[in-house]
C-alpha cells in the first residue's frame, strides 16, 4: 500500500522518497480531468513506475456545471513495486471545485494532501455542491494538509500572452494543475509539451496557452513556500523489454489484430457504438493495413449478423458491445451456434439493468454470457483479469473459436476497458500461430462433417469448387446438413454441440492457485477485473498469518477440468463479485459446494481493505 504523505520533512530542499503514491484528480466534466490523469499516467510510466489507473466519469454528456452529478475523476496508483490496483484511498486529492471536494473528500486518507482551486469556491458553486458555508472558512478540513490556490486566477494570468478569451484561458487550468503535480513528484514537462504540439498542432494558440499554463503551475511549486510537499517515487524493477502504457480496450483491439495474423485470417468487426465498448471499434478502425475491416452498423443485431456473415465467407467475425447490446445480439449468437461458425464476441460490461449506469463498472453479464439464449445453446466464455491480459484473452478466444467452430464470449468490463497499466509488448515470435485450414476436398463433403477429436464441423468457403452448401438457423441433419425435424436427430445435434464446448476443457490449462497453497481453510475465488484487489488482499492476510488462498478463473465455460477437485480441498470458498452473486451460483450448481458470495454492486471496483475485512470476518465466523 502507498504510504501517507509525510507532514514534516527533515530537509525542505530534498524531495522525500516514497515507495508509492495514490493521486486522484477530480473536477467538473469540462475541467479536463481525464486528460490531466492520462498525462500524469504517461509521466509515471516514463519514470518507470509500475501503475494502475481508474478513470471515473459521469454518463451525461454534460451534466450541469458545478453540480455533484457532473464530477469527473481519475485516480492513479504508481509505485516502485508491483501495482495491481488503482489503490484504495488517495494520498493526494486535487479538487477543482466544491462539487469535486464534496464527492471525493470521504476517500482521502487522514493527513493526506488536499489541493484546492480556491477560485472556484464561489457562492454559486458552493450552493450547487450543497455546502451551507465554504469549507475553506471553517475547520472541516483540519484533518488534512490543505494547499488552497486560486488556480483559475493564476491560469488566466499565465496564458494572457496567448490572446485567448477569458473563457478559453480558464480551460487551461487543468494543465496549470498538472504542472504543479509534476513539480511535486519531480516529473519532466517535455513529454506533455510534445503531446500538446501533436494534439493541437493546427491551433498554435492552444499549444502556447496550455504550455504556458503547464510551466506556470510548475514554476509556482518552485517559487511558493510548498517545498515540504515534494516527493519522489523511484522506478520499479521490471523485466527487460519494450513497454507501453495500455488500456484494456486498446489491448482488446490489439488482441483482435494479433489473432487475425496468428490465424491467417482477415478480421471483420461488426459493432454499434456503446459505452464502454466504443473504443474497441475506434481502435480497430486504425488497422486496415492488417486486414481489419470495421463496420459501424445501424444497430446491435445488424452488427452481430454482419460478423457472422463474414465468418461464413472465411474471415474471422468479431462483434463488440456491452450488456444491453449483448441482450440484443442473443438471437444472432444463437444463429452462430446453430450454424457452428467461429464468432468472437467482446462484452465490455457495465452497470445495469437497461441503461443503468453506462460509465460505471459491473460484472453483471456472466449469467447472460453462460446461459442467456433460447434453446440449448452453449458457448465458450472467457474473462480477462487485467488491462494487459485482455490482449492474451482475446487471442485465446479466437483460437478456441476457430478450432472448435463456435462463438466465444470474452468478458471484460468498464474498469478494465478504461483502466491502464504498463504492458510489456510481446515479441511476435513468442505468440503461437493457430493457422486455419479450410475444407477444399469435395469428396464426401457436407457442412456438418466433424473432426472426431474436437467435434468441430469443417469450414468451407462459399465458392470453393464442389463445396456448395447451405446453413441456417433451422435444425440440420447430422449426416447430411439437410433440414431435419427428426426428434432423435435434434437430440443428437444438441448433445454434439454441448459436447463440443465441453471438449474445450481438454484444451485449456488446469486451474491453479494464484496466491497461497492448494488446500486450507479458505479459498477466495475470483474472475475478471477483481483479480488485483483479491490478490493483494489475500497476500496481505497471508502475511498476517491467515490461512487463505486465491484462485482466479479465466475460463468460465467450460471450467478447467480440475476445478472441482481444487475447490474440495478447502474448508470454505468465498466468491467476491461486482454483481449479486453470479459465479457463485454457477459454482454451487456445478460442484454442489456451499460457496459464499461477497457481492458489491455500487458501480465501483472492490477496495483491498474491503476484501481484507471480509476475509478476516469469514475466517473468524467459521472458527467460532
Amino acid at each position: 500500500m502507498a504510504q501517507p504523505v509525510p507532514v514534516t520533512p527533515d530537509d525542505p530542499n530534498t524531495p522525500k522518497s516514497l515507495p508509492g503514491a495514490i493521486v486522484r484528480f477530480a473536477g467538473d466534466s469540462g475541467d479536463g480531468m481525464q486528460v490531466t490523469g492520462s498525462q500524469f499516467t504517461v509521466a509515471a510510466a516514463l519514470a518507470r513506475n509500475d501503475l494502475a489507473t481508474f478513470p471515473d466519469f459521469p454518463a451525461e454528456i454534460r451534466a450541469p456545471a458545478g453540480t455533484t452529478f457532473g464530477v469527473s475523476g481519475f485516480q492513479i496508483n504508481f509505485a516502485s513495486r508491483d501495482v495491481f490496483t488503482p489503490g484504495d484511498a488517495p494520498d493526494v486529492l486535487v479538487a477543482m471545485n466544491p462539487a469535486a471536494l464534496k464527492v471525493n473528500l470521504q476517500d482521502l486518507k487522514p493527513g493526506g494532501l488536499l489541493v484546492l482551486n480556491s477560485g472556484a469556491f464561489t457562492a454559486g458553486n458552493l450552493k450547487k455542491a450543497g455546502y451551507a458555508e465554504s469549507p475553506l472558512e471553517n475547520d472541516s478540513l483540519s484533518g488534512y494538509q490543505v494547499l488552497s490556490i486560486d488556480i483559475t486566477k493564476l491560469t488566466v494570468a499565465a496564458v494572457k500572452e496567448a490572446g485567448l478569451s477569458t473563457k478559453d484561458a480558464n480551460r487551461c487550468k487543468n494543465f496549470w494543475t498538472l504542472g504543479l503535480m509534476f513539480w511535486i513528484y519531480g516529473r519532466p514537462l517535455e513529454p506533455t509539451i510534445q503531446w500538446l504540439e501533436r494534439k493541437f498542432g493546427k491551433k498554435p494558440e492552444l499549444v502556447q496557452a496550455n504550455t504556458l499554463a503547464l510551466k506556470a503551475g510548475h514554476a509556482f511549486g518552485e517559487t511558493a513556500e510548498v517545498s515540504h510537499f515534494r516527493y519522489e517515487v523511484p522506478a520499479a524493477p521490471v523485466e527487460p523489454g519494450v513497454y507501453r502504457n495500455i488500456s484494456g480496450n486498446q489491448a482488446t483491439a490489439l488482441g483482435v489484430v494479433a489473432a487475425g495474423q496468428l490465424a491467417g485470417l482477415d478480421i471483420v468487426l461488426g459493432a454499434y457504438p456503446i459505452t464502454p465498448a466504443s473504443d474497441v471499434l475506434h481502435e480497430l478502425s486504425r488497422y486496415k493495413h492488417f486486414g481489419v475491416t470495421t463496420i459501424q452498423a445501424e444497430d446491435e443485431i445488424a452488427a452481430c449478423c454482419a460478423a457472422i456473415g463474414a465468418s461464413y465467407a472465411g474471415s474471422l467475425g468479431v462483434t463488440s458491445t456491452s450488456g444491453p447490446g449483448m441482450a440484443l445480439k442473443m438471437e444472432a449468437i444463437g444463429l452462430a451456434i446453430a450454424v457452428e461458425l467461429p464468432l468472437l464476441i467482446l462484452d465490455i460490461q457495465r452497470a445495469g439493468p437497461s441503461t443503468g449506469m453506462p460509465t460505471k463498472t459491473e460484472q453483471s453479464d456472466l449469467l447472460q454470457a453462460v446461459y442467456g439464449r433460447n434453446g440449448e445453446a452453449p458457448v465458450a466464455v472467457l474473462a480477462a483479469a487485467t488491462p494487459g491480459d485482455c490482449f492474451y484473452t482475446v487471442i485465446e478466444g479466437a483460437r478456441l473459436a476457430t478450432k472448435y467452430m463456435t462463438p466465444v464470449i470474452v468478458l471484460t468490463d468498464g474498469y478494465l476497458g478504461n483502466g491502464a497499466e504498463p504492458w510489456k509488448v510481446p515479441k511476435v515470435a513468442d505468440l503461437t500461430p493457430f493457422p486455419v485450414k479450410f475444407r477444399t476436398d469435395p469428396e464426401g463433403f457436407h457442412p456438418f462433417n466433424r473432426d472426431e477429436q474436437t467435434l468441430a464441423r469443417n469450414w468451407a468457403i462459399p465458392g470453393t469448387p464442389g463445396l456448395l452448401h447451405r446453413i441456417g438457423g433451422i435444425e440440420k441433419a447430422f449426416d447430411s446438413g439437410n433440414i431435419s425435424y427428426d426428434p432423435a436427430n435434434h437430440a443428437k445435434m444438441s448433445r454434439v454441440r454441448a459436447d463440443k464446448i465441453a471438449n474445450i476443457a481438454n484444451d485449456i490449462p488446469e486451474a491453479k492457485v494464484d496466491v497461497g497453497t492448494d488446500s486450507g481453510k479458505l479459498l477466495v475465488v475470483g474472475w475478471g477485473s477483481t483479480y488485483g484487489a483479491i490478490r493483494e488482499a489475500v497476500q496481505n492476510c497471508r502475511d498476517a498469518g491467515a490461512d487463505v488462498s486465491h484462485l482466479h478463473l479465466r475460463y468460465i465455460n467450460p471450467f478447467p477440468k480440475n476445478l472441482g477437485q481444487l475447490l474440495s480441498q478447502f474448508d470454505h470458498v468465498l466468491v467476491p463479485e461486482m454483481n449479486m452473486g453470479q459465479l457463485v451460483k454457477v459454482l454451487r450448481s456445478e460442484f454442489l459446494i456451499p460457496a459464499e458470495s461477497y457481492a458489491k454492486i455500487q458501480g465501483q471496483p472492490f477496495k483491498i481493505g474491503e476484501l481484507e475485512a471480509r476475509i478476516k470476518q469469514t475466517l473468524a465466523s467459521k472458527e467460532s
